[in-house]
């Protein structure tokens, strides 16, 4: 417990220094896919590029109140001004079977950097639903043990928190013994009541969040800051029948369209917009309506749902402003442009 009095003191006496809007990196996306598929997608809200060797993520498992340099991992690389960064855990052998089962091959194609390949060298990416996922800077020494903490971590600074640190969330039963617990959608959000949305799913910010979280919350409710999709979907055929492997069961498929960019109120129309294709998507989220700016170049939509189905499909004539009417629940959902030229662009909107 001392170590958690430490970290809340230090959160505490931070509250003055609070970063501004759009100004520091945050996590965009967090994946809590079946077996080893886990990744976190860092989005930069800056107009410059972020080199990623200054930040480490760090985890606080099955509600642990401190952590060491063997829960963290260095990251690498860099972000793009108003782009996104995707780490994914490093479990690429074909043949790997239980803790060493590799991630399917359509994360690995999402990802920008892998880490933490070894379990006992760094255990950061290994998170389940009940698991804190921290990101900061600061650089991590070399001893193992080393506790995470202002004194200890050269640089230290918390830039986002998914999670409450100390908290070990319960499971559909109501236990929080072991790992398979996970936040939820009822008040408490932590007592398994509701849908266990931080486990066997991905977490999308909202994009109306422009920092991360850098205050210990009472609270902590994945859907204040967070849209949820499923991790996985069932693969459909061309006339929305499951397409069934050898066993005769469906054939699952990974939910990762979202991943690799983000739509975020910190983006300038001018980066947001395609190249020279200079249209816009508002108000995104919406109660269903929405309107496509500058659409004169755009031949064709399609506005598919979070399992990838197409619900809406239209040919466009030359004109500046289409209205889309989307009369579909609230949730997550893309729009895929196909443009005059022959090239195409995929947007997520939300409808609440």
């Amino acid at each position: 417990m001392k170590h958690f009095v430490t970290l809340s003191l230090f959160i505490s006496s931070c509250v003055a220094l609070a970063q501004s809007n759009c100004s520091e990196l945050f996590i965009s996306e967090y994946v809590e896919g079946w077996s080893n598929n886990k990744a976190l997608e860092i989005y930069n809200p800056t107009n410059q590029a972020v080199n990623l060797s200054g930040y480490f993520v760090v985890r606080y498992a099955n509600g642990a109140s401190s952590a060491t340099v063997v829960n963290s991992v260095q990251l690498s690389g860099s972000v793009e001004p108003y782009g996104v960064y995707v780490a994914v855990l490093e479990k690429l052998d074909s043949s790997g079977t239980g803790q060493e089962a590799p991630i399917w091959d359509s994360l690995q194609a999402r990802a920008d950097g892998f880490y933490c390949p070894v379990y006992n060298t760094s255990n950061a990416f290994y998170w389940n639903g009940n698991d804190v996922v921290v990101l900061a800077k600061g650089t991590l020494p070399a001893n193992g043990a080393t506790v995470i903490s202002p004194a200890n971590i050269p640089g230290f600074a918390l830039v986002d928190i998914f999670g409450k640190i100390g908290e070990n969330p319960a499971n559909s039963s109501g236990s929080s013994a072991g790992n398979d617990g996970a936040w939820s959608t009822t008040f408490p959000y932590n007592n398994g009541q509701g849908v266990l949305v931080t486990k066997d799913h991905s977490m999308i910010r909202k994009v109306s969040i422009q920092k991360g979280v850098t205050n210990q919350v009472a609270f902590f409710d994945p859907l204040l800051e967070w849209d949820t999709i499923p991790a996985v979907i069932v693969r459909l055929d061309q006339n929305g029948n499951p397409v069934l492997g050898n066993s005769g069961n469906p054939i699952l498929d990974g939910n990762w369209n979202s991943l690799g960019t983000h739509d975020c109120q910190c983006n300038p129309a001018s980066i947001n917009d395609m190249d020279e294709l200079a249209y816009s998507i508002y108000p995104n989220p919406s109660g269903g309506t929405f309107y496509i700016n500058n659409a004169t170049a755009i031949k064709k939509l399609q506005v598919l749902d979070i399992f990838g189905q197409v619900i809406m499909s239209r040919e466009v004539q030359k004109q500046k402003l289409i209205t889309l009417e989307i009369n579909e629940p609230k949730g997550v959902y893309f729009v895929k442009i196909f443009t005059k030229e022959g090239r195409t662009d995929t947007r997520k909107i939300i409808i609440r």
